[in-house]
């Protein structure tokens, strides 16, 4: 199955690009995250609840990055198991691109799932699915809305009592970029696997 979708981030490329790294960030924003797990440069181990429809089993993800083009794009692969109630296999390629004042975030995906899930019917996985995407982005979304604010409240502070070195600091912390990418990933596995 093939799968693709946008969603419009209100900020600009590098800042959701670091949002997308910051491990916290995406944890808090994963619907039922319960880890993430670095194993690599370019493998990370992701766990996540999920119930859809009848079944509900924990995930264990394996997630493999490749072609990465900070902060442009990159390709997941992965795979989750979730015991009896199935797996879930399967690839993305993600961009992001500067329109106006905000990040277009682009995917294109290919999955399969076996097991229980691929038995509960199609109609019923898209359902869940959607939903759980939709949940992850409105929370990613919320909060770059609040790191937004916070970030102008912060320097209009420093604005009355700058000087040229605090000025230089008021920028956004620098985060190791691939753990980052571990969320769109799982956010991946659950939306593009379970919708096969």
């Amino acid at each position: 199955m093939e799968l693709s979708g946008e969603h419009r981030i209100p900020a600009p490329r590098h800042q959701v690009w670091e949002a997308l790294n910051d491990a916290e960030v995406l944890a808090s924003c994963i619907p039922n995250c319960q880890g993430l797990e670095k194993v690599s440069d370019t493998e990370f181990k992701a766990t996540v609840s999920l119930k859809v429809g009848p079944v509900r089993a924990k995930f264990g993800g394996k997630i493999t990055l490749s072609d990465l083009d900070p902060p442009a794009s990159f390709s997941i692969n992965g795979e989750g198991q979730g015991g009896a109630a199935g797996f879930a296999k399967g690839g993305a390629q993600v961009t992001l691109d500067e329109e106006e004042d905000a990040t277009v975030l682009r995917y294109q995906a290919q999955a399969n799932v076996g097991g229980k899930l691929a038995q509960i019917g199609s109609r019923l996985i898209d359902t869940a699915a959607k939903q759980i995407a939709g949940q992850f982005f409105s929370a990613f979304v919320a909060h770059m809305e609040t790191a937004a604010a916070e970030a102008t409240e912060t320097a209009d502070t420093k604005a009355v009592a700058a000087t040229p070195a605090a000025a230089e600091q008021a920028g956004l912390p620098p985060v190791v970029w691939v753990g980052g990418l571990i969320a769109i990933v799982v956010v991946g596995l659950i939306y593009y696997g379970v919708t096969n």
